[in-house]
């Protein structure tokens, strides 16, 4: 066995082909996409020192939250990121363009369901569930938005430290859950509840606050926190689905 250091670097081409980043968005859309997945499209390549998955991982669990990416600063940002010329310039180039076209306000504050509903408004068209994680500051204010599962939710499927783990890295104060429901109905079934509340355990050990769960349906939705008794302020239970 040698004895240089051959450690083992993840490739686009290693990955089946229904979890490279660009299969995945023509197959499911952009929503479909994690951070750092959304990332790698931009970029394109990795590095001598890294390979895209390893850049794109490292660039959004390091400075995913940051400011710099709206500055539009291409020399900070290589700098920074310690990416070439051209990937920086794809870089801004992206965030410009969407704030361009789809520019959301650049804060972002969710204080009630229905807020929560018209931010992820975009997951009604989703053909197939969709976990998101809404990380929230003290104030409210949406400091990271992450997909966390893909297909129909268990306690497998999202396991609690793969919700818990952006919380960690953006040091939030809350986490607001919200998952989409492609049947259309937003009423929650026996497993959306009975996860939601091993979520809501968990929360207590890591001391992170999990303010709601709410269920996108095509034109409305359901806050679990308003209608069910894991939380003890809900206030109109609503009937579960079978």
């Amino acid at each position: 066995m040698g004895t240089s250091d051959k450690s083992y670097k993840l490739r686009i081409r290693d990955l089946p082909e229904g979890e490279r980043p660009r299969e995945k968005l023509k197959k499911y859309g952009p929503a479909s996409l994690k951070n750092y997945e959304l990332m790698a499209v931009i970029l394109g390549k990795g590095t001598r020192r890294e390979g895209i998955l390893e850049l794109s991982k490292r660039i959004m669990s390091q400075y995913g939250d940051q400011a710099i990416f709206s500055r539009g600063d291409v020399d900070i940002l290589q700098r920074v990121l310690n990416v070439s010329t051209v990937q920086a310039c794809q870089v801004v180039a992206a965030f410009e363009l969407g704030k361009r076209l789809f520019g959301r306000p650049t804060e972002v504050f969710l204080r009630s369901p229905e807020e929560v509903f018209e931010y992820a408004k975009d997951m009604t068209r989703l053909k197939k569930e969709h976990l998101r994680g809404l990380y929230l500051d003290t104030r409210n204010k949406l400091i990271r938005d992450e997909i966390i599962a893909i297909g129909t939710l268990n306690a497998s499927l999202a396991h609690p430290r793969e919700i818990f783990h952006p919380a960690i890295e953006s040091r939030c104060a809350g986490i607001i859950l919200v998952h989409n429901h492609p049947s259309g109905d937003p009423l929650p079934s026996k497993d959306d509840v009975e996860l939601t509340r091993q979520i809501y355990e968990a929360s207590k050990i890591m001391e992170i606050d999990i303010l709601d769960h709410v269920i996108i349906g095509s034109q409305d939705y359901c806050s679990l926190k308003e209608s069910t008794e894991i939380w003890p302020t809900s206030k109109k239970p609503v009937p579960i689905r079978n």
